[in-house]
């Protein structure tokens, strides 16, 4: 099955859809030599989808949380059909459920809290009412996703120079997104200006975001991109071939500090030591004003298999201790802007 691709100013690649028998994910631990979809008929189902991978990216995570919550209320719904309080109590179980599941990507557990906040002021009489209620409201989320990314590219673009050779770190378009993306929709946005800009893409380590995904996502709009290594992107720099670095995001504390995907804040470094912008793309739902500072951000440390193995082959001596955070946290001052749907801002000036 090939991807759903429609023109860049409305959406790209579409990863996450709720539908009348569930919700249709686009499985990405299987691109980009494979394109599936699965469809997701549980709670405990989506649980495993966000936890394994499948879907992945801190707004594609609220959404599908949102769902999560959408095909939780559907099944309760069938099974307390005429107890209103039993489906809300087992609705609720499955939603803190799902926003345990990744804890570093404060989209997730925000889309679970507009969820929960729809349940607490419901006054309907019927569990059919509350699923009807709670798919609204999980629907609105998957669309102002859509638009936020949409706005984030318009503002975005201004920052690109024309011919710009830019540095992007994991994945942050359309397929962490509604649509679109965040660094990505900053991409296209300009991409759409301007044909000759150029794209190189980390292969972010360990489970190779960049190199499976992004390049992916970008050739399927033949933006030009170039693969490397982590361990290369300083050297570039040095070599005078990136003009500004662009990135996403998986939690802002107040202060501007952001966790991103492991690999970013060595990316700020090395941009910072040879004066290159280096922007910050993410809604205002990443945001996180109830935490001071990144050290408050909790950091998802995962498996050492994703070190150790890549595709079924063992890299390394039986036994080798493993460090795998998923995430690292990039202080403010390193970060030249945050674009959010709203404009353009200083990471310090955001709370």
């Amino acid at each position: 099955m090939s991807p759903l691709t429609l023109t860049p100013s409305v959406q790209t690649v579409q990863s996450i859809q709720l539908e009348a028998n569930g919700v249709r994910l686009l499985d990405q631990v299987r691109l980009p030599h494979e394109v599936r979809y699965l469809t997701i008929t549980s709670a405990d189902e989506m649980r495993h989808a966000i936890t394994t991978m499948i879907v992945r990216g801190a707004p594609a995570l609220g959404i599908a949380g949102a769902f999560g919550v959408v095909l939780s209320a559907r099944a309760n719904a069938k099974a307390y059909a005429q107890n209103l309080p039993s489906c809300m109590l087992a609705v609720l179980v499955d939603a803190d459920l799902l926003a345990e599941t990744r804890p570093t990507a404060v989209n997730l557990q925000w889309a679970i809290n507009r969820m929960k906040a729809v349940m607490a002021d419901f006054d309907g009489e019927t569990s059919a009412e509350l699923v009807s209620m709670l798919e609204k409201e999980a629907q609105a989320i998957f669309d102002e996703d859509l638009a936020m990314c949409q706005a984030m590219g318009r503002h975005g673009r201004k920052i690109i120079p024309r011919g710009a050779r830019i540095l992007t770190h994991c994945n942050a378009g359309a397929l962490a997104t509604a649509g679109y993306g965040t660094a990505l929709g900053v991409i296209r946005a300009a991409f759409e200006d301007d044909n000759t800009l150029q794209v190189y893409a980390t292969e972010t380590r360990p489970r190779l975001q960049g190199a499976k995904l992004t390049v992916w996502e970008l050739q399927q709009e033949n933006i030009p991109v170039t693969l490397l290594t982590d361990s290369m992107a300083a050297w570039l720099m040095k070599q005078g071939l990136v003009d500004v670095v662009i990135v996403g995001a998986d939690r802002i504390a107040a202060n501007g500090d952001t966790a991103n995907k492991i690999g970013t804040y060595s990316l700020a470094l090395a941009a910072k030591a040879h004066e290159i912008p280096f922007y910050v793309v993410a809604p205002s739902s990443t945001i996180d004003l109830s935490i001071h500072s990144g050290e408050e951000i909790v950091i998802e440390n995962r498996h050492a298999d994703e070190l150790v193995w890549i595709h079924n082959h063992n890299i390394s001596p039986e036994g080798t201790p493993c460090y795998n955070p998923a995430f690292d946290v990039t202080p403010a001052e390193l970060i030249t802007g945050v674009i959010t749907e709203h404009g353009i801002q200083t990471a310090q000036s955001l709370s």
